[in-house]
C-alpha cells in the first residue's frame, strides 16, 4: 500500500541516490556533453527533497506531478525538462495504488511523452534507453523476483550505451567519440531505478514517516 510513509521513504531514497553520484553524473557527462548533468540533477533533487514531507501526503498521481514540476523548475538544461516530463506524464495515468500491469502501463505513456518532448527514440544513447527495458520488464506478467529483475535490466540497460553512438543531445555532436561513455541521463534512470526497488523491498523507518 502506497501510504505516506512509503511515499517519502521512496522520495528520500531516489533523492538520497542521485545526490550521492552527483560527482559520477557530472564526470560522464563531462565526457560527452557540457559536463553539467550531476550538478543540475542534484539541485533538482535537493529540492524534491526538501518538500519531502508535504510530497509524501499527497495522493501517488499528485506526488509523481509535484516532483516532476520541481525538476522542470530547478534542474535545468536538457535534464529538467525530460526527467520533469518523465514523472508528470506519470502522474496522469499511475493510479494511487498501482498494479505493476498499471504501472508499466503508466511508464509505456510515459516514455511516449519523454520521446516527443526530446524528439528522441530508443537506440540513440539517452534515458530511453534504460526506461524502454524497464518498461518491458513492468509489461511481464511475471510477479516473481520483479524487484531484481528490475534492477538487472536497468544495469544491463544503463551499461549497454556505453558503446553507442549518440545521435541525439549534445553528445551527438561528438559523433564516433561519443563511444565507450555511458550516458548520464542512462546512468540517472538506473540509480532510480535501483532505489526504487531497494526501498519498495525494505521496511519504512519510523524516523522517515512524515
Amino acid at each position: 500500500m502506497m501510504d505516506a510513509g512509503r511515499q517519502k521513504h521512496l522520495i528520500l531514497a531516489v533523492t538520497d541516490a542521485i545526490i550521492a553520484h552527483a560527482e559520477e553524473l557530472t564526470a560522464l557527462d563531462q565526457a560527452i556533453g557540457d559536463g553539467d548533468h550531476g550538478v543540475n540533477m542534484k539541485r533538482g533533487f535537493e529540492a524534491v527533497r526538501a518538500d519531502a514531507d508535504n510530497l509524501a501526503m499527497k495522493p501517488l498521481p499528485d506526488m509523481l506531478k509535484a516532483l516532476g514540476m520541481h525538476l522542470v523548475m530547478k534542474v535545468g538544461g536538457a535534464s529538467g525538462p525530460l526527467f520533469g516530463t518523465l514523472f508528470m506524464s506519470l502522474a496522469r495515468d499511475m493510479p494511487a495504488d498501482p498494479s505493476l500491469a498499471e504501472a508499466g502501463a503508466a511508464l509505456g505513456h510515459a516514455i511516449e511523452a519523454v520521446k516527443a518532448r526530446g524528439k528522441s527514440s530508443v537506440g540513440q544513447k539517452t534515458m530511453l534507453d534504460v526506461l524502454a527495458p524497464l518498461q518491458a520488464e513492468l509489461a511481464n506478467v511475471d510477479s516473481d523476483n520483479v524487484g531484481p529483475r528490475f534492477k538487472r535490466a536497468a544495469a544491463e540497460a544503463a551499461q549497454a550505451t556505453a558503446p553507442m553512438k549518440a545521435i541525439r543531445g549534445r553528445a551527438s555532436y561528438l559523433g564516433d567519440r561519443s563511444i565507450g561513455h555511458m550516458d548520464p541521463g542512462a546512468r540517472s534512470v538506473w540509480l532510480i531505478a535501483d532505489a526504487i526497488c531497494d526501498a519498495l523491498a525494505t521496511p519504512v523507518p519510523n524516523e522517515e514517516r512524515p
